[in-house]
């Protein structure tokens, strides 16, 4: 019985160990490679993934492994997967070829032709002569013309897209509260145009916040200084208690490496009786199909104290960079996003010191006409009463934006 016993055990214990050299990779990860591609181009693409996967559990670092598992999850109509491992190897081998054509070409089957072009856009900053390449972002070209399209140029911001050079947006927005105020509606008006040293925004904004009315006359202006650098201007006037008489902004961002961005600006409003400075500045992320920014804000007082306030912002783009589902945490105290009245005073100057939490979300997408675009936005905010400190109030916000472009 013991030797049964013995043996059994022994039996299991070889089983464990096999099983385990099977899955930590032993071998000439060359030689294996070599196999896993001729099995791969004889159509076996399950067996030649199973050895692949098997060398990057100890040799993650295999450019040429991970391109080819990419492939092979590409030819089986896996996008997604194909995607994962080749937005790693673009990530950090920016001059890797052979990288950019298989993302470039997943892309196609994909029938995702916008991303497919942004890639090729991409892949030419750091390969500018490279002809296959070219090769591909001609025939996406053709391929947008002859649907009816026209040709798309290259943001600098997000090295995306850009098919028109117009575009109209109007947008509504409704604030409901639990207590003591009334709904406020917002609705507005604004035009883009796209030109060879920024984009020009005006944009006319009308609130009606406990049965006051009011317009809102802006301008923001997005010059290009270089393909590292451009910058944000913004102008803002109106006669309206309830918005600042004059409101200015100006912001320096900086496009970094490994598809990082940084800005610093300032905010300056200007009220009836109050004026106040806004130190501000952010640092985005783009990472795959994500995007992550942050930004603080801070407010100097003239008796020496500080409002400090921070909004957090996260992204994952669909199948273009205009369709995205987002959500932004807003904490602190935040001036813009809401001035209130109360008993026909404007509380906007003591706003600044307010404690305040927000969670919004966002929802982007495009029509079955790339050219109209759709955002929904829901949000929740949690502030404090000017007028009673330590008692807060929730407010549930609800807006639509509709763009189209010519």
């Amino acid at each position: 019985m013991k030797k049964t016993t013995l043996i059994l055990w022994s039996f299991c214990l070889g089983s464990m160990l096999l099983f385990g050299q099977e899955v930590s990779y032993i071998g000439d990860p060359d030689a294996s490679f070599f196999k896993a591609r001729e099995l791969a181009f004889a159509g076996k693409h399950l067996s030649a993934q199973d050895t692949l996967k098997r060398i990057l559990t100890r040799y993650p670092n295999y450019t040429d492994v991970r391109n080819l598992l990419a492939k092979t999850y590409s030819w089986d109509a896996q996008y997604d997967e194909a995607r994962r491992h080749l937005n790693r190897i673009t990530s950090t081998e920016r001059r890797n070829s052979e990288a950019w054509v298989a993302a470039i070409k997943n892309e196609i089957y994909a029938k995702d032709t916008y991303i497919a072009l942004g890639l090729a856009n991409k892949a030419l900053i750091y390969l500018p002569d490279d002809q296959e390449i070219i090769s591909l972002k001609q025939q996406l070209l053709d391929q947008i013309k002859e649907n009816g399209g026209v040709y798309p140029s290259v943001e600098e911001k997000d090295e995306e897209v850009n098919v028109l050079n117009n575009q109209m947006a109007i947008y509504n927005a409704i604030d409901v509260f639990d207590i003591v105020y009334e709904p406020m509606v917002y609705v507005g008006l604004e035009y883009t145009r796209n030109t060879n040293i920024g984009k020009v925004i005006p944009r006319v904004n009308y609130a009606n916040r406990f049965d006051t009315p009011g317009f809102q006359y802006e301008l923001d202006f997005y010059p290009i200084i270089s393909k590292r650098f451009y910058s944000y201007l913004n102008y803002g006037y109106s006669e309206s208690d309830i918005f600042p008489n004059h409101r200015v902004g100006a912001e320096l961002y900086a496009n970094l490496p490994n598809a990082k961005e940084a800005s610093l600006g300032i905010r300056y409003l200007d009220f009836l009786n109050n004026q106040t400075t806004i130190l501000t500045g952010s640092f985005g992320l783009y990472k795959g199909n994500y995007y992550f920014s942050l930004r603080p804000y801070i407010i100097p007082n003239q008796d020496g104290n500080m409002g400090i306030s921070g909004s957090l912002t996260a992204r994952k783009y669909l199948k273009t960079k205009a369709d995205y589902l987002g959500f932004i945490l807003n904490m602190g105290f935040i001036p813009e996003l809401r001035q209130l009245t109360a008993n026909n005073t404007l509380l906007a100057e003591t706003l600044y010191f307010i404690d305040s939490q927000q969670l919004f979300m966002e929802y982007q997408f495009s029509g079955k006409n790339p050219s109209n675009l759709y955002k929904a936005q829901l949000g929740i905010t949690h502030q404090e009463l000017v007028f009673e400190p330590g008692r807060f109030f929730w407010a549930l916000t609800a807006g639509l934006k509709y763009h189209i472009k010519f």
